[in-house]
């Protein structure tokens, strides 16, 4: 395989993503998701990687990851998806491959597009039309975003530091999801649309 364009280092953000074979789904249950995030918990902390955005659809998925450590995103990304592909297998008697090749990886080095991919990424569901409002959709870390549940699976510190009022984040993202302020084109390039 060609080597990445990307070379990850320590106190670097990346936002990664990727989506399923033949685009389709990842995720099958309720169970899927959680599971899922188990392991995000488990690996991140393991491999020192800060989650600043993430949200699970159920055919693809988006990070928005700094590495902390020594330990690459890449090799997180690969033990993390390497132990769910294994158990979904498993647990659904299916084999092949899960995902449409290889992560898709945006070194992110400002932060004006650190801050539309955020919202890009908690609005994908009502863009979807999973949901009608970002907060109903539990497979994302918009709700500890703005503080209304207490997760463990983002860093507070970064939040804090751009919108220590919750609600203006809120309202960002809001302004996106009605088309008052669209994302920049350097962002559209990277979307599954």
């Amino acid at each position: 395989m060609p080597r990445r364009k990307n070379k990850f280092t320590t106190g670097h953000t990346y936002h990664i993503y990727n989506r399923g074979a033949n685009r389709e789904r990842i995720f099958f249950s309720k169970d899927n998701y959680l599971y899922f995030l188990k392991l995000l918990k488990k690996y991140s902390r393991k491999y020192q990687i800060a989650i600043i955005a993430y949200c699970l659809m159920p055919n693809h998925y988006h990070f928005l990851l700094r590495q902390d450590g020594e330990t690459a995103v890449s090799r997180f990304i690969g033990v993390l998806f390497n132990a769910y592909a294994q158990a979904l297998n498993r647990q659904t008697g299916r084999s092949g491959a899960l995902f449409e090749g290889r992560f898709k990886d945006v070194h992110v080095d400002n932060d004006a597009y650190l801050l539309h991919l955020c919202r890009y990424i908690h609005g994908n569901p009502v863009k979807a039309g999973l949901v009608l409002a970002p907060e109903e959709w539990p497979y994302s870390n918009y709700l500890e975003w703005i503080g209304e549940r207490p997760g463990k699976l983002v860093d507070h510190d970064f939040v804090d530091g751009f919108f220590p009022n919750r609600q203006d984040y809120r309202e960002f993202l809001l302004d996106y999801l009605r088309g008052l302020d669209d994302l920049p084109p350097d962002i559209k390039q990277y979307l599954f649309e």
